[in-house]
């Protein structure tokens, strides 16, 4: 993935503005904001869900906005709300099976088993109702349920929302072991403290996201954001 220049601003003013990273295959990048600023609209926008109105971006060889339909059956989404929220009355096991069968393309049952084992719930009981599940599992079982389609390219919003500091850390380790096959991920927070927990050269961020300032962070030719103090933001990798 290669995001240069990429804005998006409503009559309301901008939502996000100047987004320039590379990510490459494999890696976790992580992108910061508060509530409110532009984490989810960017997210939908990486993955061909939303169009900019602004800027360059390209996703495995396709270029956004004009391959999107592309774009949209390489990449998935965890939870976000407002659009793919878990729903409290359903069972484990029914979300999975909803999940297979929206997929693209025909799948063996055997696809929710890996789903959930990669992301950290394969002892969970598919019985259990999805209201009485912690915010850790449920977290996770948004990231199962975008796995079960097979993405090359996972986006996760929020990661760090309702979960204290230890489960921060086990939500950051558990996109990060996803990228050891390939999987490119790209998250965004509020709180990165507990990011330290798995950062390594193939994880860049926290990168600060902008609606309109300038000064407060940029993007260096190396691909290393920094703000004002000069404080190096992530690495950044070669182009998919």
């Amino acid at each position: 993935m290669h995001a240069e220049g990429v804005t998006l601003t409503t009559r309301e003013g901008p939502v996000y503005t100047g987004v320039d990273f590379t990510a490459r295959p494999g890696t976790l990048t992580v992108l910061q904001a508060d509530s409110g600023g532009g984490r989810s609209a960017l997210l939908l926008t990486l993955s061909g869900r939303m169009k900019p109105t602004g800027g360059t971006l390209h996703v495995d060889g396709y270029t956004l906005p004009e391959q999107a339909r592309k774009v949209r059956r390489i990449s998935s989404l965890g939870l976000m709300d407002d659009v793919n929220a878990l729903d409290d009355r359903l069972r484990v096991r029914e979300h999975l099976s909803e999940a297979r069968l929206l997929r693209a393309r025909p799948a063996a049952r055997t696809v929710a088993d890996q789903a959930m084992a990669a992301a950290g719930l394969a002892e969970l009981d598919r019985q259990t109702l999805v209201k009485e599940l912690p915010m850790l599992d449920r977290r996770r079982l948004g990231v199962a349920l975008a796995l079960v389609s097979e993405p090359r390219l996972l986006v996760v919003d929020n990661v760090d929302g309702g979960l204290g500091p230890e489960h921060q850390a086990d939500m950051w380790r558990s996109l990060k072991d996803l990228t050891d096959e390939g999987l490119t991920v790209i998250a965004t927070c509020a709180d990165a403290r507990q990011l330290d927990a798995v950062s390594d050269a193939d994880t860049q961020g926290p990168l600060r996201i902008r609606q309109g300032e300038t000064g407060t962070e940029e993007t260096t030719a190396d691909g290393t954001g920094t703000d004002e103090a000069g404080t190096r933001g992530g690495e950044r990798g070669e182009q998919a």
